[in-house]
Order: structure tokens, then sequence, then C-alpha cells
């Protein structure tokens, strides 16, 4: 990973256009080839972005990133503070806890929780950034990543893009829909899932287990 800190001014140039005004920025540009732009009061989510795959070409004073769109991502550099590269390594990617292990292999076991048809290819299905939880295949054939959280948030669905991303490059696989799958999603993750294309599977793990409830309910 490289991290560069620099005054800069961005324009992207596309299917739409945005621009940024000259500020102290964060560069990121990750090992999988994505450029992502940051300031310093919005958490996690960076101010614009290139998906891999993508090519950065840099030149004095100016950076293009280009996609295979041909969008662009122009950064005019007015000062550069830091630039330094890290290797780190292969992520083992997150641990689930006692739930949301026992809720994968309950689906894994019950595939067609995800709709008619569905079969189970493989648990833990590894990519380059680490496993998937399951990869399956629908009824028509098509192959489906499937994350799976105990409480689905935003964190959950960016994983599971950086997945699809990396799973939709492997032409034996592609195209590769996305199922986030959790007890509760919450309304946030829902909405950034669903812009991204990513079904969403709320499942009763009390039903998976074969345990019937005690409350009584009107229907």
């Amino acid at each position: 990973m490289r991290l560069v800190i620099a005054r800069c001014s961005v324009d992207y140039v596309g299917r739409l256009s945005a621009h940024l005004p000259p500020a102290t920025r964060l560069l990121m540009i990750k090992a999988d080839g994505s450029v992502s732009i940051h300031a310093d009061d919005r958490a996690y989510k960076p101010l614009n972005w290139m998906s891999p795959p993508c090519r950065l070409e840099e030149a004095p004073g100016v950076w293009r990133v280009v996609n295979k769109a041909g969008e662009e991502l122009r950064i005019l550099l007015e000062e550069i503070f830091q630039d330094v590269s890290y290797d780190l390594g292969v992520d083992p990617g997150l641990r689930k806890d006692g739930v949301e292990a026992h809720l994968q292999e309950l689906l894994a076991a019950n595939p067609t929780e995800f709709g008619d048809g569905f079969v189970l290819v493989r648990r833990e299905y590894m990519t380059a950034i680490g496993p998937v939880d399951l990869l399956c295949r629908d009824g028509g054939g098509a192959a489906v990543a499937v994350e799976i959280k105990r409480r689905g948030e935003i964190d959950g669905v960016e994983q599971l893009t950086r997945y699809l991303e990396l799973l939709n490059r492997d032409p034996l696989l592609a195209p590769v829909a996305g199922i986030f799958a959790a007890q509760e999603i919450k309304p946030q993750a829902r909405v950034l899932a669903e812009d991204r294309g990513i079904r969403c599977v709320v499942v009763d793990y009390d039903k998976l287990r074969g345990i019937q409830r005690d409350e009584l309910t009107l229907f």
C-alpha cells in the first residue's frame, strides 16, 4: 500500500464530473490497483476513488488514474508532504464469532434459503484478500458470493464489494452476484448494498437451528 499526503486538487471525468478544490489530502494506492482520495473528516469513506482495474500514470505535478471504461481521476499535485509504501501482505479477513460461524455452517447446508435452486459450490472460497463465506450457484447456474454476518453493517458490505471485484475478474466465474446475509441488517448497510447491486437477506437463526419460538403470533 502506498500512502501520499499532498496538497492537491482533483477532477473526475466520466459519466459524471466532479471537482475537489486544492486542499491537503491523503492519497491511497492499494496493491489491487485502486486509488482513493481521503479527507480528515469523514471516517472511512473517500472523497473520490477509482476501483480496479485501472492504471496510474504519474508525471511531474499530475497523476492520471484511468479505468477500463476510460473514466479518469486527474490529480494535480501542488506539494507532496509524505510518500511512503508498505507491504501489508495477505489479509486473513475478519474472524467470525461463534454465531457467525454457525450461521455459515447452517446456510452452507441449506443454500435454498437464498432462493430456489441454489446449490453450494464451496465454503470459505479463497480470494487474494481472504475467503468469501460461501460461493454458490443459483437456479440458473450463475455464481453468487455470499457474505454472512450476525449484524450486517457497512463494513460487511464493503468487504463483500472487494470480494466481488476480484471474483468478477475470473472468466470461469463471472458474472458473480452478491448476497449480504445477516440476522439483522442496518438501514445504511442495506442502502449501500442495494446501490451496489448486492441483495440483502435477513436470516432467522433459530429457524435454521430448528428451534420453535414460544411467542404466540396472530398470523
